[in-house]
């Protein structure tokens, strides 16, 4: 079986900040599988400034994750 998160090497911030946006996505899709659900529930959020936020806030420490497996992207060279 191939797994979606094969690595968390990506190859440029950008790139790791995408990684860190689907890891939230996943995220939800695994904690509320129905999409018709998920569909209902987007006007509660899609609205209200605190649950956006909140979204930001795991997007940010998904991408500290991304950034530490990267090494930051630091090029010594």
């Amino acid at each position: 079986m191939t797994s979606w998160l094969p690595t968390l090497k990506t190859a440029t911030p950008e790139e790791g900040y995408d990684l860190a946006v689907k890891l939230a996505r996943v995220a939800v899709k695994l904690t509320q599988p129905d999409a018709g659900q998920r569909d209902r529930m987007r006007p509660e959020y899609a609205e209200n400034a605190e649950a956006l936020i909140a979204v930001s806030q795991v997007v940010a420490t998904h991408f500290a994750t991304v950034a530490a497996a990267n090494d930051y992207w630091w090029d010594a060279t």
